[in-house]
């Protein structure tokens, strides 16, 4: 039997712990084995992001002290929380790729800077590509402009050095 202190104690953890995060992902992790979440928590900490089970009732004790009331329709049956404060895409890309390799995880919403995220808008937010294509594509599409202004110009001399050519061979001949 925890004593009252004891729960008191895990509410602070918790509500320190997601005082911190910028996303929280609450998941069913039914079905999952000790290889799997522990396979699941290594993932996770490689992108900064932790994983945590606890007591729904102290959980949601510590989501009303921290005004994360919308968290509170997710705490049912076994739930277990990520939380990072870290890239909150990279976080969901973790559990997008775990979700292919072991179905019984399931997503059951989370919270993104205030705002709650159903399972399908964390799957989205997990589709993202990573920060270096974003960057890719940013920078090629302002190359493009130029690479085209630069194709333009160079048609106009192309036309240009083939008019002095045609004028060259016409005087050649007359």
């Amino acid at each position: 039997m925890i004593t009252r202190k004891a729960k008191e104690k895990i509410v602070d953890e918790v509500a320190g712990e997601l005082a911190q995060a910028g996303l929280i992902i609450v998941t069913d992790y039914r079905g999952l084995n000790v290889a799997g979440i522990t396979t699941l928590r290594r993932r996770l900490r490689e992108e900064q992001c932790r994983y945590m089970v606890a007591k729904n009732t102290l959980t949601r004790l510590a989501c009303r002290r921290l005004g994360l009331e919308k968290l509170e329709q997710f705490l049912e049956g076994p739930t277990a929380f990520a939380y990072t404060s870290a890239d909150p895409v990279a976080a969901a890309r973790v559990f997008l790729k775990f979700g292919k390799e072991y179905e019984a995880l399931s997503i059951k919403g989370g919270v993104l800077s205030g705002q709650v995220l159903l399972p399908e808008q964390i799957r989205a937010l997990g589709e993202i590509p990573p920060r270096e294509v974003l960057l890719a594509r940013v920078c090629s599409g302002f190359q493009a402009p130029i690479y085209g202004l630069a194709s333009v110009l160079q048609g106009n001399l192309r036309q240009l050095v083939l008019a002095l050519d045609a004028v060259q061979r016409l005087k050649e001949t007359a």
